[in-house]
């Protein structure tokens, strides 16, 4: 089975001694976010859990715990995008991530790092020609690290138009321009782009519009075929066709306080949360409850009879 860790929060920049602690006691305990009295107890074993998924803007917090990974499938996306402090305020130096990535990728291999540009949106400030420069840029800079780079175009969501009013959509003929000029960058660097619940308008032009996060990629880092039941698939939206697996982040905890950001609902609230957090507990935030309904979740192994996929290519 996949555990994520990406999709509420950013565990590694944040929270890497408590990642550490579960995957050393073995146990991870998760809150519905839609109805909290629901926990959801998953073992962490890599007998049961066939990829453990990251998605992170600093991941080298947890540089220092990467053993406890062993005998786990991995597969990590880094976000590194050409903003400034003026919109992802505590994200590091992107150097510095480049750096970071780069050691990553040497670690568990091309095959389970990608890069995410994303998501973009244009301003007086971050131009198209921004962007392509940027991109350009750090394509270079992360040559023969990835083979992969996932991009989007900003969302105006309720909770984006809180936190960032004066964020506008990009126009449709933008995102084509944008999307071919990045497809071309990405290829002169041996990168193929995924655009990120985008549709397939940019296929066409040579992007690979299936998902970003799909189970072909968790195949592709493991060298393994999974074989998931049909009642786990899981996807973020209408229009993705990612394979998230079970999160084990919480709303509301990102320290980075980028202001396009879809997992803080309430800017407010997190600071709140980061006090309840205990490095020691089962839960990211705060502990067990009165009243708690417990379901130990079924786990087992998605790999059909450990055969690797690569022998019959």
């Amino acid at each position: 089975m996949i555990i994520n860790t990406g999709q509420r929060t950013d565990i590694p920049a944040f929270f890497p001694e408590w990642l550490a602690n579960r995957l050393r006691e073995g146990v991870v305990c998760v809150r519905n976010p839609y109805n909290p009295v629901q926990v959801s107890r998953y073992k962490l074993d890599p007998k049961v859990v066939d990829i453990i998924g990251f998605c992170s803007k600093n991941p080298a917090p947890f540089f220092k715990y990467l053993d406890l990974l062993d005998g786990y499938g991995q597969f990590w996306y880094v976000t590194i995008t050409g903003y400034d402090r003026d919109i992802e305020p505590h994200v590091p130096d992107k150097l510095k991530v480049m750096e970071d990535f780069k050691y990553l990728s040497k670690k568990v291999g091309l095959d389970s790092i990608g890069w995410r540009y994303d998501p973009i949106f244009i301003d007086d400030k971050y131009t198209v020609d921004f962007h392509l420069k940027k991109i350009a840029e750090m394509a270079e800079n992360l040559e023969g690290y990835t083979r992969i780079v996932v991009i989007s175009f900003i969302d105006i969501y309720d909770k984006v138009k809180r936190n960032f009013p004066e964020a506008r959509g990009v126009s449709a003929e933008d995102k084509v321009y944008l999307g071919q000029k990045i497809i071309e960058i990405a290829k002169k660097h041996g990168m193929l782009v995924k655009p990120c619940a985008e549709g397939d308008f940019l296929e066409k032009y040579g992007a690979d519009c299936r998902g970003c996060m799909t189970l072909a990629d968790y195949e592709n880092a493991i060298g393994k075929k999974l074989i998931p039941p049909k009642s786990k698939i899981q996807t973020a939206r209408e229009d993705c066709a990612c394979y998230l697996g079970s999160d084990i982040g919480a709303y509301d905890t990102c320290g980075h306080l980028c202001r396009y950001c879809y997992a803080n609902n309430d800017i407010a609230q997190v600071p709140v949360n980061r006090k309840l957090h205990n490095p020691n507990s089962q839960f990211l935030i705060g502990d067990y409850r009165p009243g708690d309904i417990i379901h130990d979740v079924e786990q087992k192994s998605w790999i059909d009879g450990q055969m690797d996929i690569f022998q019959f290519i």
